[in-house]
């Protein structure tokens, strides 16, 4: 697979719209992804912890506060003379799945590796999030 390779068709670019908790003790986080068109994925299931550290990398964009599993990554890639360009989530049975897409001295793609992680390393280097089109919906309004 050619890292440069054209968008998928199967797959639509989407950002960060809400990061949040499900429960009152933020133990179970969430996000909502949107693509340009305004269609919706509510992504669930996953660590407070990650929704926490997905939100605090908007706040800084240093990247000074970030967690050390992150910072691990950042400086395996600089050692390595790689960049993660993008990310893609995708549905793997009855959990959602990643891609990871590295460029660099050479090209390297790890795959099927947990989504939360994936869309916090996207948050934390702000790069493409792909999203399979059939998980995007139209935008709900919660009743109340």
């Amino acid at each position: 697979m050619d890292i440069n390779q054209a968008q998928e068709p199967d797959y639509e670019s989407v950002k960060i719209d809400y990061v949040g908790f499900v429960d009152p003790y933020a133990v179970e986080g969430m996000v909502i992804l949107k693509s340009d068109n305004g269609k919706e994925f509510h992504m669930r299931a996953f660590s407070g912890e990650v929704a926490k550290h997905i939100s605090s990398f908007g706040d800084d964009p240093s990247g000074e506060s970030a967690p050390s599993i992150y910072k691990m990554i950042e400086d395996i890639c600089e050692e390595n003379e790689l960049v993660l360009v993008k990310v893609k989530i995708y549905e793997s049975g009855e959990v959602l799945r990643a891609n990871l897409y590295f460029t660099g001295k050479k090209d390297l793609v790890l795959r099927n590796y947990r989504a939360s992680d994936a869309m916090a390393l996207a948050a934390y280097y702000n790069i493409p999030i792909l999203v399979r089109k059939s998980l995007l919906k139209e935008s709900m309004e919660a009743e109340t």
